[in-house]
């Protein structure tokens, strides 16, 4: 009981940092509002991680590699706390992908969802967190609205968003299953 205890207490730690990680990465890929304080605390939360990997490993273009590799150490160290350091290398490096891929897709299905129920319960009022999951979504549902028909005020990308990225999520799991 404790091991099982001790197991989801680490799982949801190291998922909860991943994400930190995920979204320091997604800010500054999407040049999102820097002001916001939600975008405040990620980074506040991000830089005494990452400030000292950027100077080994610096940014390219919008994109900051540094979390990006700090997030897929996240999932690295959780297989090797699981496996107490008996996974092996390659393993255990294609998992921690496979892991923070999988919490990357989840982030984007709840944001999606978390969206899309205050747009129908909250319309026409702004919320910090509400407008920083615009801007981190829309580079996934922009390119859907563009190619979806229009239906009058119907927007449908989100829903097709949702199923691909279960999809998606479904068979990152699979994979990991595999490894």
């Amino acid at each position: 009981m404790i091991g099982q205890s001790l197991y989801a207490v680490i799982d949801l730690a190291l998922r909860l940092a991943t994400l930190l990680f995920l979204l320091r990465f997604l800010l500054q890929a999407v040049d999102a509002d820097r002001f916001n304080p939600l975008s405040q605390a990620v980074v506040k939360g991000s830089d005494p991680f990452a400030q000292p990997l950027r100077k080994l490993l610096p940014n390219l273009g919008r994109w900051d590699l540094a979390s990006l590799l700090l997030a897929w150490a996240m999932g690295v160290l959780f297989v090797y706390i699981v496996t107490l350091g008996n996974a092996e290398v390659v393993q255990a490096l294609t998992i921690g992908a496979t892991r923070t891929a999988l919490v990357w897709v989840q982030f984007y299905w709840w944001s999606i969802l978390v969206v899309v129920v205050v747009s129908f319960i909250n319309q026409g009022s702004y919320h910090p967190v509400v407008g920083l999951l615009d801007q981190l979504l829309n580079p996934l549902l922009g390119p859907l609205r563009n190619t979806l028909p229009t239906l009058g005020p119907l927007d449908f990308s989100p829903l097709i968003a949702l199923l691909l990225l279960s999809i998606l999520e479904g068979a990152l799991r699979s994979a990991s299953f595999s490894l």
